[in-house]
């Protein structure tokens, strides 16, 4: 221990214990490899495999109600989707603190096989409520896939691509519900698929994905990144060295490394529910708030329009209800490729920039679009249309707000930090938007229906859009480019690495240093 009279570092405890480790300054320094496309295919699929979820049972309300299935009501279809709701919201929760606890590998590979399970039983479901717990099941284990995915893609990816590889893969959410799309028209579709086994195979679609990812994934690593933060230095050092080794083998020569990245880190005891409250609202009170309103609306502004989007369709275009399907693959597309196109973007451009102008850009689109609406010159087609445009900035705000919350705070309670602002999210926009614009829309027995309701409907979404790009450019946090290390400190770092020094710290091989 140091015998110096320097002030000791800010931390609950003195450390007896210190590691200094350039692991994540050699993670940053990474060219991209083969190694992180095996990380995003591996890992990115879950929100392609929720995608699917929703827009398969978002399609199977005519198939469930069918005298010769389930016979469920109009209302007990609709619960099913409420229940994979919570169960997302709670496995989240649940989750996110294992994660940070436990490993992202760990988690990743245990979430995964739940949804494997709660969505592979669910296609032998025998009355609503078997149908609601095996729902609810699989949404546990796709909430718990949100923070376990998150936090290794945000860990592993280095720096200088971590923007636009976050927000393709969230996007990629869009290229799952497309797929669903496609095979909805094909598995209730009758002169296909009988319809009492139609919906039982759409079921089954998701985990025989998942069968495959699953495999995928156990080539991946841990987070090199949680494994020094929780004594495990040795593998950390090792998993790098390992990555290293292969690019060397390639010919691929590597710069040198920055040795002001060294990281002087010490143990740190398990965070508390209040703990973590103070880091949040103590700590990080403008991050927070920032966090919460570009989840908050986003979700509002979403869930509003994807949940009510068939509505629209049969209530003010006439369009049937069988064919509101090819509506939703020009809206699926444009949603998929405006996180691919305009990724690379926050990279370069700069976070800042990119999220307050992709929220204000698609909250001035829609209030346009309010007034077409409104003024009646709109038709199935053009109002298509307009989503199109919209969602394609939107979905990339969307995607940024994901990123964003999970690269601001420390590594220490990533997951956890992942799992509380989606649960908000989830709450706010998965729950009241729904609600409120099928109220806004009415009933379906008035062949001229009033559009003032939806307009101020749409009026409100664009508002809430406009306020989340404004809190952006105001509180946004340039993360561009920055280690993560350097966006926010882990919480187990020692205050001054030159104490550390004179403190004789301790190797990543655990002997003292010289």
């Amino acid at each position: 221990m140091s015998t110096s009279h320097t002030p000791p570092p800010p931390t609950p405890r003195t450390p007896d214990r210190i590691v200094r480790s350039l692991v994540p300054a050699r993670m940053d320094r990474l060219p991209w490899t083969r190694f992180h496309w095996l990380v995003v295919v591996g890992l990115g699929v879950s929100w392609i495999l929720d995608g699917l979820e929703i827009q398969i049972v978002s399609s199977m309300g005519g198939p469930l109600g069918d005298i010769r299935t389930l016979h469920l009501s109009a209302g007990q279809v609709g619960a099913t989707a409420s229940w994979y709701l919570a169960g997302q919201v709670v496995g989240a929760l649940f989750f996110g603190r294992l994660t940070d606890r436990l490993g992202r590998k760990k988690l990743f590979i245990l979430t995964l096989a739940i949804y494997l399970l709660g969505s592979g039983l669910a296609g032998f479901a025998w009355n609503a409520w078997s149908l609601y717990l095996l729902r609810f099941l699989a949404g546990t284990g796709i909430g718990g896939e949100y923070t376990a995915i998150n936090s290794a893609i945000d860990e592993i990816i280095p720096s200088r691509y971590r923007g636009r590889v976050d927000i393709a893969v969230n996007g990629t959410y869009w290229a799952g519900a497309a797929l669903g799309a496609a095979a909805s028209l094909l598995l209730y579709n009758e002169n296909y698929v009988p319809v009492q086994w139609g919906w039982r195979l759409g079921f089954f679609i998701g985990p025989v994905l998942g069968l495959f990812i699953i495999f995928l994934r156990r080539g991946i690593p841990e987070s090199p990144r949680w494994l020094l933060t929780h004594g495990r230095a040795d593998e950390a050092e090792r998993t790098v060295d390992e990555i290293e080794h292969r690019l060397h083998e390639y010919g691929v020569s590597l710069p040198p490394v920055d040795e002001s990245k060294m990281l002087a880190l010490t143990e740190t005891d398990r965070l508390s529910y209040p703990h973590m409250a103070r880091i949040f609202f103590g700590r990080y009170p403008a991050r927070s708030f920032l966090g919460f309103s570009m989840m908050a609306t986003q979700a509002f502004l979403y869930n509003a329009i994807f949940f009510t989007e068939g509505l629209v369709l049969i209530h003010f275009y006439h369009v049937s209800s069988d064919h509101t399907g090819y509506y939703f693959f020009p809206f699926a597309l444009g949603n998929l490729l405006g996180p691919l196109l305009l990724g690379p973007l926050f990279d370069s451009v700069g976070r800042r920039v990119m999220i307050s102008g992709t929220y204000l850009l698609s909250g001035v689109l829609l209030l346009g679009s309010a007034w077409a609406f409104h003024a009646g010159i709109l038709n199935a087609t053009t109002q298509t249309v307009f989503w199109c445009v919209i969602f394609f900035f939107a979905s990339a705000g969307a995607s940024s707000a994901y990123l964003t919350v999970s690269e601001i705070f420390p590594l220490e309670l990533r997951g956890q930090a992942i799992s509380f602002f989606f649960a908000i999210a989830q709450g706010a926009g998965g729950v009241v938007a729904p609600y409120l614009f099928g109220h806004l829309i009415g009933g379906s027995d008035n062949p001229n229906p009033d559009r003032v309701p939806l307009t101020w409907g749409y009026v409100i979404g664009a508002v809430t859009m406009i306020a989340g790009g404004l809190i952006a450019w105001f509180f946004g946090v340039s993360a561009e480019g920055k280690s993560l290390e350097d966006i926010a400190d882990p919480l187990s770092k020692v205050a001054e690495p030159a104490d550390a020094e004179r403190a004789a710290p301790l190797t990543a091989s655990g002997e003292p240093g010289v």
